[in-house]
């Protein structure tokens, strides 16, 4: 260096020397004019309660102090977010948003320009000002960074508590507590709600979880899911039809049958749902070309076959001893015409009637049961819930 270089260099170290001093000494006064700042243009800053206000007021000292340390030693690697928001940084990230925390942060750095003629050594304003952009810089990525790993804790703890409370209603231990640890994941009280039960997809079950979750908010559904073993399981509500709001969220079941559970009025019912979706899709494999989605109450038959003892009460409580209060001659007529093949002679012959009134009894059948005898699929059903209501007539288990 010429002299010259070396005269410069030693009045730029004087002056810096003499900024750092008047900037530590103004430290408190910046920080109380910046809270002050806030207190006039931030209305979410006046209604916020006063412990809140104290920790914005503790990382805003942070901040400047956080500065004036940078501002000594400009070389040196500075963790900005810990001098900053090391003060509290998760009631920070709870107390406001990230859009909240930039105003605040702006509204500091604003009052650190305003005072650059004030706190500079005369002479240094240039580069005072030059360091309190870089430092602006700096403490915006600091701030993302924050809110970033904030945001991932939190997803990672609610991905937890959503996979407990989707567990709970399949495992039928759901209790009051699960509707606070719902409530707690945005859940409302939608009045009406199904479960919905298929194969997961290959891959990481965190992205098909998020995939639910887009899928939900663009349908306007409540959802709460979890990959359970090789299940994906999603607790759905809202007023949509039930099939309707399946094929909604369809797109993210691996290939295979996906089951409706019934439709229930809150969540603490969805494990009734929960049990039939599971029951029918172990049950869907005797069921080929069921449709895609299918209802569980559709899988009845199935249901029973394989072994749901609620699947064969409800056959039995909504079909057979329906038609056996209705009188004899429904019960009768519709095994004969069964066993007949679903031929209305054939069975008029077997009960010495005039086809008509087999035709007049079937109607009542479908009228009482809800299925229509002449339907292949529902002749099935009808034909499952007979023999069901007779073993259960003869004292026989199940």
């Amino acid at each position: 260096m010429t002299a010259q270089e070396r005269r410069n260099a030693a009045e730029r170290a004087e002056r810096r020397a003499a900024t750092l001093k008047r900037l530590e000494k103004s430290s408190g006064k910046l920080a109380t004019a910046a809270i002050s700042r806030m207190d006039d243009q931030l209305g979410w800053y006046r209604r916020m309660p006063p412990e809140h206000r104290s920790w914005i007021g503790l990382v805003a000292q942070a901040g400047i102090a956080a500065f004036t340390e940078w501002y000594r030693h400009p070389d040196a690697a500075q963790a900005i977010s810990t001098d900053v928001f090391g003060t509290a940084p998760r009631e920070l990230t709870r107390a406001i948003t990230l859009r909240q925390t930039v105003e605040l942060i702006r509204t500091t750095i604003e009052v650190m320009e305003e005072a650059i003629e004030e706190v500079a050594a005369p002479g240094d304003e240039a580069d005072m000002r030059e360091s309190v952009l870089v430092y602006a810089r700096e403490i915006a990525f600091a701030t993302a960074q924050v809110y970033a790993q904030a945001a991932e804790a939190r997803g990672a703890w609610d991905a937890r508590l959503e996979a407990l409370v989707v567990n709970s209603l399949l495992s039928g231990d759901a209790d009051e507590g699960v509707l606070s640890r719902a409530a707690a994941l945005g859940w409302g009280q939608p009045s009406q709600v199904r479960v919905v039960m298929g194969s997961a997809p290959d891959g990481d079950s965190e992205l098909v979880v998020e995939a639910i979750r887009r899928a939900a908010r663009y349908a306007k559904l409540h959802v709460l899911t979890g990959v359970l073993g090789k299940r994906l399981v999603v607790v759905v509500g809202g007023e949509k039809e039930p099939v309707h709001a399946a094929r909604a969220l369809i797109g993210q079941f691996a290939p295979g049958p996906v089951v409706v559970g019934p439709t229930v009025p809150d969540l603490l019912s969805a494990t009734r749902s929960a049990h039939a979706a599971a029951a029918g899709l172990r049950a869907c494999a005797a069921w080929p070309d069921a449709p895609r989605p299918v209802l569980a109450d559709d899988l009845l038959p199935e249901r029973a076959l394989a072994g749901d003892q609620a699947a064969r009460r409800q056959l039995v409580e909504e079909i057979y001893t329906p038609l056996d209060e209705a009188g004899s001659a429904l019960l009768e007529t519709l095994s004969v015409y069964l066993e007949q093949a679903s031929s209305l002679e054939g069975a008029a012959r077997m009960l010495f009637v005039h086809p008509n009134t087999v035709r007049y009894r079937l109607r009542r059948v479908t009228d009482v049961t809800g299925y229509a005898p002449s339907d292949v699929r529902s002749a099935f059903t009808l034909r499952i819930a007979l023999a069901l209501g007779r073993l259960a007539d003869a004292g026989e288990p199940g």
